[in-house]
């Protein structure tokens, strides 16, 4: 009989070398699958700028001067691609880099809004004083305070957030710098960018975990300089007093002529709208059509539908904004993440109630959507703030395993004991 012994093992000394190479790739933070959150708010910012440039297309078909149909919407265009590849490029920026660039970025926007005083360069339109024309292009400089403003609330706040019991570490340099800040612009009467700053200061103090009897001097603050600024022009007094007025025709070729065009075009669209480019308000009818006025002319176009698809898209850029406060351990993350979203979802809130007439025409654009690029790349920008947020929640599988952990601590423990 004849039996097989097995072969001898080698030891690791004499086993064969093996031939080629071996590597070892690690895809690290670059390829990390991204949480649910940065999904949600990169879907409806990417579908909301999409929906907004056909819609500054169709507002702005109606020629002007002869001007091609296409003119504002390639400009409009040319900051969309600009805009969002920044965005995600922003996303991929560390939390550090915001806190460090907080400071000089608001003094830098600050120094941008200064110039709409400057002879020459600060251009005034609608009885307010918010623009700047250097080398052909506009800008609003007013609208990257927004963003700035909010980082720099999140890096102070952060920086103090163990002294944010003490009155005297809130509101200071939070309510002198904000003064300062907000009184460039309602230097240019723009009471509307005024209120969304105001907006932006008392979110991030909110987020902050401040007490709410703190909150006392900062909203009385507030609520005085919106009241000083409408009584102290007869125009706005006006414009506000008219959404009390039951006779609308009184007031049709003085205070409420672009309000009433707003809302009639919101009513004669019905439940599917006349039609994309079909708007008749858009032929000198309804002032700022593809601006501030531009959910009027969806309403028109594509009715209570297309309405409530630009409703749901906010929600959905809502529901993933918060979900990132309420999921992270960082309190820079939940301060910066809470102002920007109050700032975007409050603007649009605004607009769309401006337009319902519930709120007296203020001058604020619906963000992703109004014609100006200097809204949609701010805008824009600020979704990479809020992507850069949201890379930096634990995924699903880690607040998993670590919930189980802390389930099987306890019984680790008592079988010790045992």
């Amino acid at each position: 009989m004849t039996t097989t012994a097995p072969p001898p093992r080698q030891t690791p000394d004499e086993q064969p070398e093996r031939s080629g190479l071996i590597a070892r790739v690690s895809l690290g933070r670059a390829f990390r699958p991204v949480a649910s959150e940065f999904l949600l708010i990169a879907s409806a910012a990417l579908l909301l700028t999409g929906f907004g440039l056909v819609m500054v297309l169709s507002a702005t078909s109606a020629l002007d001067g002869g001007q091609s149909p296409f003119d504002h919407v390639i400009k409009q265009g040319v900051f969309a691609v600009v805009g969002i590849p920044l965005m995600f490029v922003l996303s991929r920026a560390r939390m550090s880099f915001w806190k460090k660039i907080a400071w000089p970025a608001l003094i830098l926007a600050t120094m941008f809004q200064l110039l709409v005083y400057v002879p020459g360069l600060g251009i005034a339109s609608y009885g307010n004083r918010n623009w700047v024309q250097i080398a052909g292009f506009q800008f609003q400089p007013a609208e990257f305070l927004k963003l700035t403003l909010a980082l720099w609330m999140g890096a102070v706040l952060y920086r103090k957030r163990r002294l944010l019991t003490s009155w005297k570490h809130v509101f200071i340099p939070v309510v002198p710098v904000s003064v300062l800040v907000i009184g460039t612009v309602l230097g240019g009467k723009d009471l509307g960018t005024v209120m969304i700053l105001v907006l932006v200061v008392l979110g991030a103090l909110f987020f902050a975990g401040i007490k709410l009897r703190m909150f006392i001097v900062p909203a009385v603050l507030a609520i005085a300089v919106v009241l000083l600024s409408a009584v102290g022009s007869e125009n706005r007094m006006a414009r506000i007093m008219s959404l009390f007025n039951p006779d609308d025709a009184s007031c049709y070729y003085t205070s409420c002529y672009q309000s009433l065009h707003g809302i009639w075009g919101l009513a004669s669209g019905g439940l599917l709208g006349l039609g994309l480019g079909n708007s008749k308000e858009k032929y000198d009818w309804l002032p700022a059509a593809a601006n501030d006025y531009i959910f009027a002319i969806i309403g028109e176009e594509l009715g209570l539908v297309g309405c409530i698809v630009v409703l749901v898209l906010f929600a959905v850029f809502a529901v993933g904004a918060f979900r990132i406060i309420r999921r992270t351990d960082d309190s820079f993350v939940r301060i910066v993440a809470g102002a920007i979203t109050l700032w975007i979802v409050g603007q649009a809130l605004v607009n769309i109630g401006v337009v319902l007439r519930i709120f007296p025409v203020l001058g604020v654009p619906l963000p992703f959507m109004s014609q100006g690029g200097t809204s949609l790349l701010s805008v824009l920008i600020a979704c990479g703030v809020l992507l850069s947020c949201a890379r930096t929640l634990p995924d699903h599988r880690e607040v998993v395993e670590s919930r189980s952990n802390r389930r099987a601590a306890p019984a680790r423990r008592s079988g010790r004991r045992g």
